[in-house]
């Protein structure tokens, strides 16, 4: 399954070289997904970890943004994926984006990394007064369908989406109180 134990958590400051190793690999294989949230090649990284932490405060949010807490997948000191929790939902999320979004780089897919951070999303969506969960992916989407479901996703529908193209899948997890 994986190669070395999975921990999500806020990104540090040292997390630096790795995570901006994470944000090349997707822009090489998805330039339109975005792993960083606001950062690019000229940004003080420490500020950008500033500027995460005040999001999920509420802080300098941008229209149409709800807070948000940006956590990064870490395994053996490197970064392998990213979990954003939107707090809350506004019009847009509650059709397409979900109080979860999730992804992972390209070279760790297939090593079980997606799952374990969305199980670990979990317990902090319930720290957040989040008692159910709206998680959404493309339709065509196998992989993070499987992924969802196995953190026990229940399928409601399938909702057009000109906007992008393709169908959007939407599932919802009870959060439990254990």
């Amino acid at each position: 399954m994986t190669a070395g134990r999975l921990e999500l958590r806020e990104v540090r400051v040292e997390d630096e070289g790795s995570f901006r190793s994470a944000v090349a690999e997707f822009k090489k294989d998805s330039p339109d997904w975005r792993f960083a949230f606001g950062l690019d090649e000229a940004r003080d990284f420490a500020e950008h970890v500033r500027h995460l932490e005040e999001r999920s405060r509420g802080i300098g949010l941008p229209d149409r943004f709800v807070p948000n807490t940006f956590l990064v997948g870490v395994v053996d000191g490197a970064v392998v994926g990213r979990v954003s929790i939107r707090h809350c939902l506004n019009e847009k999320l509650e059709r397409v984006g979900g109080h979860i979004g999730y992804g992972v780089i390209p070279s760790q897919r297939r090593r079980g990394y997606a799952t374990g951070m969305l199980r670990q999303a979990l317990p902090v969506c319930r720290s957040l007064g989040i008692k159910r969960a709206l998680v959404t992916c493309d339709d065509d989407n196998v992989a993070s369908r499987r992924v969802i479901e196995s953190c026990g996703g229940v399928f409601e529908s399938v909702i057009a989406c000109p906007e992008k193209g393709t169908p959007t899948r939407r599932y919802w997890i009870e959060i439990s109180d254990s």
